[in-house]
């Protein structure tokens, strides 16, 4: 069969490539977003759980200064493997079947590799870092406690985030879920048996996590291992193979970067917060877990767009890239604005699954009814990035948000917060660098993006916008 005959097989019943294009990113943006959501639950059960059992310190050690660690590490690697996704969707776009499965060894193999790393390093330095951050004394202990049992159980996350990466490029985004929902009841049930029972504290909620994790690291190899697809998992076909890994680390590796400016800047808030005493810091935890849920929308509309489009990209389906995206980005406002409102009317109720304590919720109050109403001035960001990433364009997307959100949040947190010390002044990072960011974005991508130059054959991807359908 030759290459040609392949891709016609792959197209045939892809309704990424075929389908109502509304419907399809519907139909993967809403086993994403469920997805997503479970996989928040992880950290929001812990929360809730330690929260209300445990005291406000614990809650802001699991959610307060080691979120933005452990998402500086996990979030590097989950850019990187974002790469495998890219290269992966593309290949099964085309029908390469060969390509695609050295793909998905050396991607097995990277995950595992970068876990031992991550371990190693990791756990021994946790206390320092934390230290640096100015974690209050009070809640140390159960930060370091947390975080050093949380990395030994790494592997088996980055494992389960590279394999749904790779059912999820294939257009398989229902698996990934029923896994997420099965581990996170696992996790819930855990967590009450040994914190609320067992009364295990911070320790049962990271064990609970871990062995959690490690279930749905089990249950995404084991498909990936009896399905019949070009994907299919052998054991001992992992190895690394050195030019597939320099094309999933060349498309990876900006997204890896840009996750590491996010979490480095949202290091430097945190510390911020950090001196604004306990109460702040439980409340600014429990708002990150609320506002958890306008980002599980916005990341899987931006994983829907950047699946659809590069799958239409190996293709060389150029009209239906560009109606995708302006479809998927006119979702995201809508959802977008929706739950601003939502999060705004009825959010500080939410704040009691976390604390009955008054101060705690009275600040955390005023945190989100801050910035719920911003939550818009993020979305041509997200879209607009994942859209790029589809085609592999990845550094210029990568320079603006480093330049736009990091270093530009950065500044405002060295400069305004000395000058005058409160919350509002901290958060208010939050929306002035989205929408400096978006504007660079909507320049970019409109008037010299590479999307405008990819070409199929010589015929540009997309034709030139006129002003006034812009």
């Amino acid at each position: 069969m030759n290459q040609n005959t392949v891709k016609t097989d792959a197209l045939k019943h892809n309704q990424i490539t075929e389908g109502v294009i509304w419907k399809q990113l519907l139909l993967f943006f809403f086993p994403i977003l469920f997805g997503t959501f479970f996989q928040q639950l992880y950290n929001t059960a812990d929360a809730v759980i330690v929260g209300r059992f445990v005291g406000k310190e614990a809650l802001a050690a699991v959610g307060g200064p080691t979120g933005p660690l452990i998402n500086l590490l996990i979030g590097f690697f989950i850019g990187l493997s974002s790469g495998a996704g890219v290269a992966i969707s593309q290949f099964y776009g085309a029908g390469q079947e060969e390509q695609m499965s050295q793909a998905v060894h050396t991607a097995i193999a990277f995950a595992i590799v970068c876990g031992a790393v991550i371990t190693v390093v990791c756990i021994p330095a946790a206390p320092y870092a934390l230290k640096a951050m100015g974690t209050p004394d009070d809640i140390l202990h159960y930060a370091v406690l947390f975080i050093r049992v949380y990395f030994i159980g790494v592997i088996p996350n980055l494992v389960y985030n590279m394999g749904a990466g790779i059912l999820r490029a294939t257009g398989d985004s229902k698996r990934p879920l029923y896994f997420l929902i099965v581990s996170c009841f696992t996790n819930i049930i855990l967590d009450i048996i040994f914190v609320v029972y067992w009364h295990m504290g911070v320790m049962g909620a990271a064990l609970a996590t871990i062995i959690s994790q490690l279930l749905s690291a089990v249950l995404v190899i084991m498909v990936l291992m009896r399905t019949r697809e070009a994907y299919h998992l052998k054991l001992k076909a992992i190895r690394i193979h050195k030019d597939m890994l320099l094309r999933i680390i060349r498309i990876g590796f900006p997204a890896g970067l840009q996750s590491v400016m996010y979490s480095a800047s949202n290091i430097i808030i945190q510390s911020s917060v950090n001196s604004l005493g306990t109460d702040t810091i439980a409340a600014w935890t429990a708002y990150g877990k609320i506002d958890s849920v306008f980002w599980m929308i916005i990341s899987a509309f931006g994983i829907a767009i950047t699946t659809f489009v590069g799958q239409n990209y190996g293709a060389g389906k150029k009209d239906r890239i560009y109606k995708g995206i302006r479809v998927c980005m006119i979702m995201s406002f809508a959802s977008a604005v929706a739950l601003s409102v939502l999060l705004y009317t009825f959010g500080n109720y939410v704040y009691l699954l976390f604390t009955t304590d008054e101060a705690v919720i009275q600040k955390g109050t005023q945190i989100l009814r801050y910035l719920a109403p911003t939550f818009f001035t993020y979305v041509c960001i997200e879209i607009y990035s994942g859209s790029l990433r589809g085609v592999g364009d990845c550094w210029i997307p990568m320079i603006l948000t480093s330049l736009g959100v990091c270093a530009l949040r950065v500044i405002w947190i060295c400069v305004a917060v000395p000058l005058h010390p409160t919350i509002e002044t901290v958060i208010f990072s939050y929306p002035l660098t989205w929408a400096v960011t978006s504007l660079l974005f909507i320049i970019y991508f409109n008037w010299f993006g590479k999307l405008r130059k990819k070409t199929f054959s010589g015929i540009p991807l997309f034709p030139k916008i006129r002003s006034g359908k812009r």
